[in-house]
Order: C-alpha cells, then sequence, then structure tokens
C-alpha cells in the first residue's frame, strides 16, 4: 500500500490543477497486489479527469527512503507518507511494467461533492500540509480517500457485506494473513511484532484498509442511499488477483522450522533427562533467538508508537530474561538464579496459553512449536538435579 517516491513531477504546487466543473471526473483507482511484501494488499489512488485535458492521480502512498534515519524512525513507528500529486500516465506505467491490473471506479457524485473532494485534496497535497503519518490500518492510502468521500457528502459509507473469500477476515490480523497466506515469514514476522490491537473485530469500513478489499466492495458502497461508485473498468492489463508470488513450500515455513526446532528439543530434553546432564549448546543458542527477538518485542512495546505494538503478550515467553539463560547456563554458580528464572518462564508459558485458549487472541500456529521447544529446555533444566549440573553436553 505503498510507493517508494520516485522522480516524477509532483504537482503539490500547482494547487490550480484541481477545479471542480460540470465535466470533471473523479474516480478511484484500484491496484492489484503485487510481489513485494508492502504490495500484498494493493494499492489505491484517487484520479481526477478535466475538459482541459488535465488528467491528474492523487496518491497517498509515497516515501522517501532518503530522508535521513528512515530505517530507524519507520522501525520506531515514525511511518511519514506523503500525498502527493501528478500525472496518471506516470502512475499507470509503474503497473503496465509490473503487469499489476488498476482498476477505475468513477465517483457518482453531483458536482458540489467533487468540488468539495477536490478543495480537500487541494490543501491536502500541499506542501506543508502533504507529510502525514501512515498507520497501516487507520490511516493509509484507502482510508484517505474514504475519508475525503464521507467529508464531502456529509454521511457515512454504508459498506457491504464482505466478499466471501474474506469472511474469515473479521479481525485485522486475519484479513492480513488473508492477503499475506503465501509469504508465511511474513506474516509470523507481523504476528511476532504487532500485538492485541490487531485481533479486535472490525466491521467491513474497516476491512477497506485493504484496496484489494476496497476494490471488491467498491460497486456496492452507498452514501444517503445512493452508490457512490460506477462499475470497475480495467486501465492496465494484469489478473485481479495480482502479481504475488505462489505459495511457500511447505519445508520452507515457519510451521517446518517450529516443527524442526521443537521435535529436536524434546529428543535432547529425553537425551538428557536420562543420562542427567544438559544440552547447553542447544539452549544456549535457542534463548539467544528468544532473548533477541524478545528485545525487539520490548522495544516496539514500550519505545515505539507502531499502532497495536502494545499489548504484546508474546512478553510472557518470548523477552530478555531469555538472554540471562543463553549465558547462564554455561555457569555452575548460576544453577539457583537460573532455577527462578525457568519457573517465571514456565508461569509466562503457562498464562499465554490460557489467553491464547480462553481470550481473544489470535496466535500464529508457529509460535505453539517454539513454544513447545521452550517448554521442553525449561522442565529438563528444573528436572535435573543441580549436583550435575556442570556436567557437559
Amino acid at each position: 500500500m505503498a510507493v517508494l517516491l520516485p522522480m516524477l513531477p509532483v504537482c503539490a504546487r500547482n494547487a490550480n490543477w484541481f477545479h471542480a466543473d460540470s465535466s470533471t471526473v473523479v474516480s478511484l483507482l484500484t491496484c492489484a497486489p503485487g510481489s513485494i511484501i508492502y504490495e500484498l494488499e494493493g494499492h489505491a489512488a484517487l484520479r481526477v479527469r478535466q475538459a482541459d485535458g488535465t488528467d491528474i492521480t492523487v496518491n497517498w502512498g509515497l516515501f522517501d527512503f532518503k530522508k535521513p534515519n528512515f530505517v530507524y524512525r519507520f522501525v520506531k513507528g515514525e511511518t511519514d507518507y506523503m500525498a502527493g500529486a501528478y500525472p496518471t500516465a506516470y502512475f499507470l506505467r509503474e503497473y503496465i511494467v509490473t503487469g499489476r491490473r488498476v482498476t477505475q471506479y468513477d465517483l457518482l457524485l453531483t458536482q458540489e461533492q467533487k468540488a468539495a473532494i477536490l478543495k480537500a485534496v487541494e490543501e491536502n497535497v500541499r506542501p506543508e500540509n502533504a507529510v502525514y503519518r501512515y498507520n497501516y490500518v487507520r490511516e493509509n492510502c484507502a482510508t484517505a480517500i474514504l475519508d475525503h468521500i464521507e467529508r464531502a457528502t456529509g454521511h457515512p459509507l454504508v459498506m457491504p457485506e464482505r466478499p466471501s473469500d474474506l469472511a474469515d477476515a473479521t479481525t485485522f490480523r486475519n484479513a492480513m494473513r488473508h492477503y499475506h497466506r503465501n509469504y508465511p515469514w511474513y506474516q509470523f514476522g507481523i504476528d511476532l511484532a504487532l500485538g492485541h490491537g490487531l485481533d479486535a473485530p472490525i466491521d467491513s469500513r474497516e476491512l477497506a484498509f485493504a484496496p484489494a478489499a476496497l476494490a471488491a466492495m467498491a460497486p456496492e458502497i452507498t452514501s444517503d442511499g445512493k452508490r457512490v461508485f460506477a462499475d470497475g473498468v480495467a486501465l492496465t492489463p494484469g489478473e485481479p488477483e495480482g502479481t504475488a508470488c505462489g505459495p511457500t513450500p511447505w519445508w520452507l515455513t515457519p510451521i517446518a522450522a517450529g516443527t524442526a526446532v521443537a521435535l529436536l528439543a524434546l529428543a535432547l530434553s529425553v537425551r538428557d533427562i536420562l543420562l542427567r546432564r544438559l544440552s547447553r549448546w542447544f539452549d544456549s543458542i535457542f534463548y539467544l533467538l528468544l532473548g533477541l527477538a524478545g528485545c525487539v518485542i520490548t522495544f516496539l512495546v514500550f519505545v515505539s508508537t507502531h499502532y497495536a505494538a502494545s499489548p504484546n503478550w508474546l512478553l510472557l515467553w518470548i523477552n530478555p530474561l531469555c538472554l540471562v539463560i543463553a549465558v547462564c547456563i554455561w555457569f555452575k554458580r548460576t544453577y539457583k538464579a537460573l532455577a527462578v528464572v525457568q519457573w517465571l518462564n514456565l508461569a509466562g508459558i503457562a498464562v499465554y496459553l490460557a489467553l491464547a485458549a480462553f481470550g481473544p487472541l489470535q496466535p500464529n500456529s508457529a509460535f505453539f512449536l517454539f513454544l513447545t521447544a521452550d517448554a521442553a529446555r525449561a522442565l529438563t533444566f528444573l528436572i535435573i538435579p543441580s549436583n550435575v549440573f556442570s556436567k557437559k553436553a
């Protein structure tokens, strides 16, 4: 839902391009999903055509990698995007090259309503107003267009029932899982980084955060009892489902990785208990990775401003304390401290499982496999007597 800012003649300074008369046509453009992770939900923009030949597209999905500290600011949640207007030919060129279909839905509005939209857009793309704090599901290219339409008409948009293929997209997280289904590691990362806020129920209006979902619902959206959009017309060649990659082979998925780790952890635990020894090498690597992931989650929860980063209940068992286990597992004198940490770890695992079973959490399925490995190693440490703790694996 974002576009790398190209070297285009962005028309933010040419406010006189925006004017409405009886011949002005304002249209929603929706772009089919692409293969890059930020393209998986598609993209949306607003097209304005006028009798004098002016044909521009307003895009709320522009960002610039060249800005100072872009990566750090993005990770921290300071995701500043831009609204810009430029010739539609430039906008369409990218989608023609990549084979992604762009579909146009003309707005069925009165001249006064179109004038109100263009006045608001004119103000929006001015240099002093163009930058905005992007929110993946609340403030993006699709929601900006719907917000402008609602303000111009003075009526809330009435959305149809969600499309049949999105029947399970009852939360932001489930909607993302639908569009990321062929990118399981990307979704694994989202499920790891973003917390409980993504699990709240959403309606069809909120589902339209995904431009692909908006495209599916557009012809049936109404305002004050009247249709808002005409039927769609394809402007560029391409399949409606877009160019996203095919399914990831099962052996390269988080489920496969989690299964391998869980089976290895269980096998080592059985061996360690029978031989009264500890596989320190495994524990050191495993808890190092959990601890590093816990540091990332802690940063997102307590430092970043990302939407839905907090609360994240994964901190109950994926947290910086895991680094203590990774290091102290090698030192005999740390046994008592490690025993306390592992009891806390097991308590956190139990609480997380209870929340997943009886609460509103929607954990990634692979989490349970890594959690199984964690629980197995924690129990193994506590079962092995302290007087054999010094034995090498």
